[in-house]
Order: C-alpha cells, then sequence, then structure tokens
C-alpha cells in the first residue's frame, strides 16, 4: 500500500475481510484443533482464504493468529510455537495480501479456566508474548478484537502500548444496547481506550449488523476513528452444521448504514464470506467518510428498586452474625434420589441446635442429586432458616448461570458460595460434558454485578439481586502461600466471606489465622466429624483438600465404624471447633453421609443449646 495505514484512513473508507474460523470450519476442519497451527501444518489452506477475501475487496487482512497465545496454545501442547505461529499468520496474510492490502496481526482475549491456575502474571505474560511475536513479524497494525470487557482489554492494551510502534485496532464485543458485559457504555469505553493508547476504535462479533449499527449510532465521531465487523446475522444448526443467514446484499446496505455512522474500517466477523466482502467492497466504492453525524440520544430509565420477595423486614446476613457473635453453617446436600424428608427433617434439627444457615452443595463430586435450588426453597419454607446454596461453574453456561441466579433471588434465597465444581469425569455421569464458562472469580464479579443492577450482557436488570457472595479456600498445609494469594484475588473479585475446607487438627486454625488475619476479612473455617476409620482413610488418601492428620486417623482406627466411632468422630471434631473458636467467629461445619445427627450434637457444642 502507498500510505501507512492510519494515514488513509484519516481520509478514506477501508474494507476489512471476513471470517477465519468460519470459513475453516466449512471446509471442514474439526472446532477441537487449533486453528492457529494450522499456519505450521497446513499454511496453503490458510493463505488460499486470505487470497479469496484480497481478490473481493478486502484492503485489510487479519493474520490468523486470533488465538496464538500461550495460554490458548498450551491446550494443544504448543506453547513452544508461540512465536513461530504468529510470525508464520503474518507472514501468509502478507502473501496474500501483496501490495494490494494492509496486514493487521490479530489478538483474541485469552480465557482464562480456573482448573489451569492461570495467574495475573501469567496472562499479562502470555499478551506481552504474543505482542512482541507480531511486532517482530512486521504487520502494519494490531488488532484486537472479540473482546467483552473493557477490563480484558484495557489489561492487553496496557501491556501491549511500550511493546510496540505499530497502530493498534481495538475492538469490543457489544451487546445491542452499546454496553460492555462489565456494564461500560460504548462511548465512554472507546474513549478509555483511546487514553490507553489506541488509534482505532470499534466493536466486532456477538451480534449482526442491526446490533452493531445501533451500538454505533450512540457514539460521536470527535475526533474518533471507528470499526465494525459484525458477524453474518445469528448462526442457526443445519444438519450438523452451524449456518449463518445474513446474506451479501444484505451486508452490504448494512455497510452504507455503518458508514453513515462514522465507521471507516469496515469487515466482516463470523460467518461472513468473500461473497460478503465482495458486496461491501462494491457498496463502499466511491463513497467518502462521514465527518459529522447526530448521535442518537440512548434514554435509560431510571432503574427501579427490585420487587422484595416478602414483606418482612430483612433479615440480618451472615456476615452481620459474625460480626457480632459465634455463628455456624451447616452443609447438608440435597439427596441423590427422591427421597429428600431427610434433608427437611435435618435442617429443622440444626435449627433448633442454633445453625444459622444450612448450605447445600451443587451436585458435589459431580454426583447427580435433587437441585440445591429446589431443596433450598423446600426448606427455607418448611423450616424457616436460611438456605446458603453452592453455585459451580460446571454445569451451567453464561444464559443458564444467570438465569438460576434470578430464580434464586425471585425465591428469596440471597446467600451462595461460588465454586468451580467438580470435573464431571469424577462423578456418576462421566460422559456428561463440563461447561467452565467462567472460573470462580469472574463467577464471583458476575454476582457483584447482578448485585448492582447490570446482567452479564450489560443488560439492566430494572432492580438489582442482593446476593452474599461466600469463596472457597483450602488451607493446605503445603503451599499455602500461594492459596492465601488466590484468596485475596477471590476478595478483590468480590467476594463477602469465605468458607475453608474442614481441618482436622486444632493447632491448624492458628497457622490459618496468623496467615490470614492482615485480611480482616469474615472467614468460616471448616469442620467435619469423621463417621468411621475407613471414611478418615479415604478422605486423606483419596480426595483433594483434605489432610487428616495421624493422631487422628489413629484413633479413628481404634474404633474402627459404627455408632461408637461416630461418636468419636463427633468428639474430635468437638476439639477442633473449640481451637477454632479462638481464633474465628464462624464455623462452617460439613454432615458427612447426611447424618446429621452428628453435626447436630457438634452445632449444640458450639452455641451452648
Amino acid at each position: 500500500m502507498d500510505e501507512p495505514i492510519l494515514d488513509h484512513l484519516r481520509h478514506a473508507l477501508l474494507v476489512g475481510d471476513g471470517a477465519m474460523g468460519t470459513m475453516l470450519y466449512a471446509r471442514g476442519i474439526s472446532l477441537g484443533v487449533s486453528y492457529d497451527e494450522l499456519n505450521l501444518s497446513r499454511p496453503n489452506i490458510v493463505c488460499s482464504i486470505h487470497e479469496e477475501y484480497v481478490a473481493a475487496g478486502a484492503g485489510l487482512i487479519e493474520s490468523n493468529t486470533f488465538g496464538a497465545n500461550r495460554v490458548a496454545l498450551t491446550r494443544h501442547h504448543l506453547e513452544d510455537h508461540v512465536a513461530e505461529i504468529n510470525r508464520l499468520g503474518v507472514a501468509l496474510a502478507r502473501q496474500a495480501a501483496g501490495n494490494s492490502a494492509y496486514v493487521a496481526g490479530a489478538i483474541g482475549p485469552i480465557y482464562r479456566d480456573e482448573l489451569e491456575e492461570i495467574t495475573e502474571e501469567n496472562l499479562i505474560s502470555a499478551y506481552k508474548e504474543q505482542i512482541t511475536a507480531l511486532h517482530d513479524a512486521r504487520p502494519d497494525a494490531i488488532i484486537f478484537e472479540t473482546f467483552l470487557t473493557l477490563n480484558s482489554l484495557s489489561v492487553a492494551l496496557r501491556n501491549c502500548r511500550s511493546l510496540t510502534d505499530l497502530p493498534l485496532i481495538c475492538q469490543l464485543a457489544l451487546d445491542e444496547y452499546g454496553r460492555t458485559r462489565d456494564g461500560v457504555d460504548v462511548t465512554e469505553a472507546f474513549h478509555q481506550l483511546y487514553d490507553l493508547g489506541a488509534n482505532v476504535v470499534g466493536a466486532n462479533c456477538r451480534s449482526g449488523p442491526r446490533g452493531l449499527i445501533g451500538a454505533l449510532e450512540q457514539v460521536p465521531l470527535s475526533g474518533l476513528i471507528l470499526s465494525a465487523f459484525p458477524n453474518a446475522g445469528s448462526p442457526d444448526y443445519i444438519d450438523g452444521r452451524f449456518m449463518y443467514q445474513a446474506s451479501p446484499e444484505y451486508f452490504a446496505e448494512s455497510a452504507i448504514r455503518l458508514r453513515d455512522q462514522g465507521v471507516r474500517l469496515i469487515g466482516g466477523c463470523c460467518g461472513t464470506t468473500p461473497d460478503h466482502i465482495l458486496a461491501v467492497a462494491q457498496a463502499l466504492e466511491g463513497r467518502d467518510v462521514v465527518t459529522k453525524k447526530r448521535p442518537r440520544v440512548v434514554v435509560r430509565e431510571p432503574q427501579t428498586e427490585a420487587q422484595p420477595v416478602t414483606e418482612k423486614p430483612a433479615e440480618p446476613t451472615v456476615i452481620d452474625l459474625v460480626k457480632r457473635r459465634v455463628t455456624v453453617i451447616v452443609e447438608l446436600d440435597p439427596p441423590r434420589d427422591l427421597r429428600y424428608k431427610k434433608t427437611i427433617d435435618g435442617s429443622a434439627a440444626l435449627k433448633e441446635a442454633g445453625a444459622d444457615a444450612v448450605t447445600m452443595a451443587d451436585n458435589s463430586l459431580a454426583e447427580t442429586r435433587i437441585s440445591n435450588m429446589a431443596i433450598g426453597h423446600i426448606v427455607k419454607q418448611k423450616v424457616g432458616i436460611r438456605p446458603f446454596l453452592h453455585v459451580t461453574c460446571r454445569d451451567r453456561n453464561m444464559v443458564g448461570m444467570q438465569s438460576h441466579l434470578l430464580g434464586l433471588h425471585a425465591l428469596g434465597i440471597d446467600h451462595v458460595l461460588a465454586v468451580t465444581g467438580d470435573p464431571v469425569k469424577f462423578g456418576d455421569q462421566p460422559g456428561a460434558s463440563n461447561v467452565y464458562d467462567t472460573s470462580s472469580f469472574e463467577l464471583i464479579q458476575l454476582i457483584k454485578q447482578l448485585n448492582r443492577g447490570v446482567g452479564f450482557s450489560g443488560k439492566e436488570l430494572n432492580g438489582n439481586t442482593n446476593f452474599t457472595v461466600a469463596a472457597a479456600f483450602e488451607p493446605k498445609y503445603d503451599k499455602l502461600d500461594r492459596h492465601i494469594r488466590r484468596l485475596e484475588k477471590k476478595i478483590e473479585s468480590g467476594a463477602d466471606m469465605v468458607m475453608t475446607q474442614p481441618i482436622f487438627d486444632p493447632r491448624r486454625a492458628k497457622e490459618v489465622y496468623n496467615a490470614t488475619k492482615h485480611l480482616g476479612f469474615p472467614i468460616f473455617l471448616g469442620v467435619m466429624p469423621l463417621a468411621s476409620s475407613g471414611n478418615a482413610e479415604l478422605l486423606h488418601n483419596e480426595v483433594p483438600g483434605f489432610t487428616i492428620p495421624d493422631e487422628v486417623r489413629a484413633r479413628m482406627a481404634k474404633v474402627g465404624r459404627g455408632p461408637k466411632a461416630r461418636r468419636e468422630g463427633v468428639e474430635i471434631a468437638k476439639t477442633v471447633a473449640d481451637g477454632i473458636l479462638e481464633y474465628f467467629n464462624g464455623i462452617y461445619m460439613m454432615t458427612p453421609f447426611n447424618r446429621y445427627s452428628m453435626t447436630v450434637a457438634l452445632t449444640k457444642h458450639v452455641t451452648g443449646k
């Protein structure tokens, strides 16, 4: 090209390319492989797609490097090929572009899977590594795209500007209201990105042309260079394949409307093909850039208070209670079959013993149980004790997760424990799928976002939830410092309190106190009476997060199993609880095998009833 890309965009329109991923999918490349790796193993197919877009009239080609970062490539055992894949991605795009098109090195968001233990430092390091690799390959620009939150794009951008002098194009995935997933309006988001060093700002993916047009109608031009890469509508699942419905003619008409909103760089995202780009190029040919427009003013209704579930005054939260006195939460899981009367009876007995809440796991150990939402509601209605429900990342996608949480709010259930969830391969249905759309850190943030009246998509809820959100913590003997750092991160994410795995040595309470006292944070330390010697050995040897001292296992070995063993387990737990109460006001009891008589006895010991 005859001039730098920014100089071109200051006075002329530029047509971008279309989708790479869905084009590869259409050619039979499985969704399970690394598409970025194809730069190494099948460069001809990547280059041929680039060439088709250039022939269609694209003046900007993106490298096939959207997911070519260390985190994503590690999942395919390709972490040692980051630099090579990015370098080849730019080279293939340059080969296809020739002198007819600019080349942009593409960077997508890095999705963190909590099971992979990705720290903030590792995340930033991965961005820096990819940015450096792309910079060294010398494309004409770097394009960040499909970032759902302003925060995640800001992290990448802050760590990019010092590494490259290349122009930076930054694109967010906005909802139809022009907001990011973390609730930032499009105009504010664009200006923040400019302040961080972006040269071009815009939107891509998540919706078709109409959604992006609606979002960008709100944006005053005021010197901004805008880009837009919409999807080809929404996908339909036909004969085992995802198909996008927007026609090239519709896409061409939409490109003119985007240009009328001041957009200067117009391409396509998921589902777009060379035919769509050809139609866009033909529609925009001979048209000038738009420098003035009247933005659409979005009038948002004032946020209203959520309707109360009952007319009774709000009960004090567990956080309120633990600041004043000893507070007891007892775990009593829903049953694996339809017989749930024992759970109701146990909850009533625990309430009478002085428990402040009954917490229920969300299909613990990936074993299928009655919905804890259903049992929690029944317990609340019939017994009158507070249900405190676990919510796992394992079973629900983002749609189902928000729906579930809003349902809990509607039922008046306002205390939740956000956890990752045990992988399904360890449960009773190992062929099921893990979801893990979010990590527990992100789930905490999203629940607190609901408390602000904003849904996961950034859409206002016309009310707000009022969840108290607990985080899980494993007070392991080894690597305690590492687990404290994870705990600090959960607190930063917005957790209101912490519930720990059980300890079996009263001296451990002092160690945990000394390690966490700087936090000044409500901690409910876990305790669980052992049901038998076999129970103790199983937990110690086979269940992650459990460490049982030799002397405790020896005591349980002497009594074996049966009523005598259960009494001994309760006595050991009483000693542990006494040790906890020297340092903490909060105790989190776990009921072994739903034998609630054991935790009832332990609760009475703690509460003095």
